[in-house]
């Protein structure tokens, strides 16, 4: 299995490792600090939601496979992503909440809900995140650049 060991972003790379006690959620950490904002919490989610976000995590497509090997484990610049997250009621397919960052991907049955996708963009925007979609053929055939363009996007916050 290869990782990949893509360093941090300048923007998001640390002073070394804090010493004493962690910060609280608001305090400086070097360049960057905590972003509560990201962090969905205090949302209720309905069990239905919580059992299909599960069932779509047993049943991935082969671009969000292929996709999710690369970003697990914090193997993309040290970010954390998670799958199939629960916000707002959507479930998006992946979220790092350092980069304040949903990443869609796209296949052909979004070309015909184009509507509820921009109403899902314009709840997550409400949330001040940023939606990254790519299609899953770009995924297939180009993960490399898909990865850079995702890191770009995190580095952006």
């Amino acid at each position: 299995m290869r990782r990949n060991l893509t360093p941090r972003p300048p923007s998001l790379q640390g002073k070394g490792e804090p010493s004493g006690p962690p910060p609280r959620v608001g305090e400086g950490l070097g360049e960057r600090s905590l972003r509560p904002r990201y962090i969905i919490v205090g949302q209720k989610v309905d069990s239905p939601k919580v059992q299909r976000a599960k069932e779509l995590r047993r049943e991935m497509t082969p671009a969000e496979s292929l996709l999710w090997e690369r970003l697990r484990g914090n193997r993309l610049c040290g970010l954390h992503f998670r799958r199939q997250q629960v916000i707002d009621g959507f479930i998006v397919d992946f979220y790092c909440h350092a980069g304040g960052l949903v990443v869609e991907l796209d296949g052909g049955v979004h070309t015909a809900q184009a509507g509820y996708d921009a109403e899902r963009d314009r709840v997550l925007a409400r949330r001040e995140l940023r939606v990254l979609r790519i299609g899953n053929v770009e995924v297939e055939r180009n993960i490399d650049e898909v990865l850079e363009r995702i890191a770009r996007a995190c580095e952006e916050t």
